[in-house]
């Protein structure tokens, strides 16, 4: 064991949210004394599972249930956290290897870990700037929900993909009456197929939810004192609104990155290893770009996460690799999956089996004796397994006549 913290290295972190804490986490199991490690994150907690928070919206959970590291686990563990807006860092010396804080806090690094996440995108329509409308993105987020919730009646929620439609689900149980405004004819239309989007809104819809779909969203009106009364459409209609949540999608922050001169596409671009252009430096999460792809899933951030470790702790033998990441609702009492190509195309066909009594879709699609993509509504008790075979380009020709059936009969 090392005797002091002046004979390890330095590793700073910007970013204290999931993809940045489980990186270090991993590292203080591969190599718990090589670094000194300080991290910066821009609001006033320890580490918190984020994807829990439509949880904590819909009740299911509370703010102290999804907390990952509270901060005793970083003096625990030795670890020097800035937390709060005024820790925000603001840039990156990279001919001093230092980085600095809104407040002026500075410190110095010999390797430097980018984690600073994504940002939510924001409708370009007129006003989008009203008082009451937000984004679906943290604690403060949900805290405002909390609030209007308690207070006000109508919720408008832009976007009809995993996010808004959590949103939209925790908002209804919450007491409000909920629409949610979509620009394509299907929900979560980027992971299901017709069939199994139909039935999706149709369980929602008997939540009381109600959809506005193929809409386009034209502007938000606000009252006298410039807070949110009212959504126009381009079809001329009008929905009553006190809330407004936008949840059409987020994009890399790279901002930072940008502007110590790394190199950046649609996010941080890095190589297989997690590094930048700058070896020093490393980048994780939904704030960068690997081989073309972005992200915005959490499984492929913890596998980034485990990446990164393996090098900076130099066992250095780890390559990240994209594989199709599986998709899940978090809606209590809703169930389903999908993964890889869901679609198919006059190369592949599809199986399909379905039981409208008792609420059941599965579609599998393949594609030279391969399972390629898979869409599962109401019973994903297979879905893992279907994965495994996805992933492992396992050959299905002698389990194809019950694959559809599940691991049980065809296993």
């Amino acid at each position: 064991m090392l005797n002091s913290k002046t004979k390890q290295q330095r590793l700073v972190v910007i970013g204290n949210g999931m993809a940045g804490m489980r990186t270090v986490e991993e590292l203080l199991s591969a190599a718990p004394d090589q670094y000194d490690i300080t991290v910066f994150g821009d609001e006033p907690y320890g580490n918190y599972n984020r994807i829990m928070l439509s949880a904590v919206l819909s009740g299911d959970k509370t703010i102290e249930d999804i907390v990952i590291n509270d901060r005793q686990w970083y003096v625990d563990h030795g670890i020097t956290l800035h937390a709060g807006s005024d820790k925000a860092v603001v840039g990156i010396d990279r001919i001093n290897r230092t980085v600095t804080a809104k407040d002026g806090t500075v410190a110095s690094y010999d390797r430097l870990l980018i984690a600073t996440g994504s940002q939510a995108v924001i409708a370009e329509v007129p006003g989008n700037e009203l008082e009451g409308v937000i984004s679906f993105r943290d604690i403060i987020d949900v805290d405002k929900m909390l609030a209007y919730s308690s207070s006000h009646k109508h919720a408008v929620v832009l976007g009809g993909g995993l996010l808004g439609l959590e949103a939209a689900n925790g908002l209804a149980l919450r007491g409000m009456e909920v629409t949610v405004i979509h620009n394509n004819e299907l929900l979560l239309n980027r992971q299901l197929d017709k069939p199994a989007a139909k039935m999706l809104q149709a369980e929602l819809e008997q939540r009381g939810i109600k959809f506005k779909m193929a809409a386009k969203l034209e502007a938000l009106r606000g009252n006298d004192q410039d807070h949110i009364k009212a959504v126009q459409l381009s079809d001329g209609s009008e929905l009553a609104c006190d809330l407004f949540i936008m949840a059409i999608g987020v994009r890399p922050n790279m901002a930072l990155a940008q502007q110590a001169g790394l190199y950046c596409e649609r996010g941080i671009v890095v190589n297989d290893t997690l590094q930048s252009y700058d070896p020093s430096i490393y980048a994780v999460g939904e704030c960068i770009q690997h081989r073309g792809a972005t992200f915005g899933l959490v499984a492929p951030l913890f596998e980034q996460a485990k990446v990164c470790a393996n090098h900076l702790s130099a066992h250095g033998v780890a390559e990240y690799i994209t594989l199709p990441t599986a998709t899940k609702l978090k809606v209590t009492g809703i169930k389903l999956f999908s993964v890889g190509d869901f679609i198919g195309d006059d190369s592949s066909e599809s199986i399909r089996f379905t039981d409208p009594g008792v609420g059941i879709y599965k579609k599998l699609v393949i594609k030279a004796n391969q399972l390629v993509g898979a869409v599962l509504y109401g019973d994903t008790t297979d879905g893992v397994w279907y994965q495994e075979l996805l992933e492992k380009k396992t050959d299905i020709s002698g389990l194809r006549d019950l694959l559809v059936f599940g691991k049980a009969y065809a296993g």
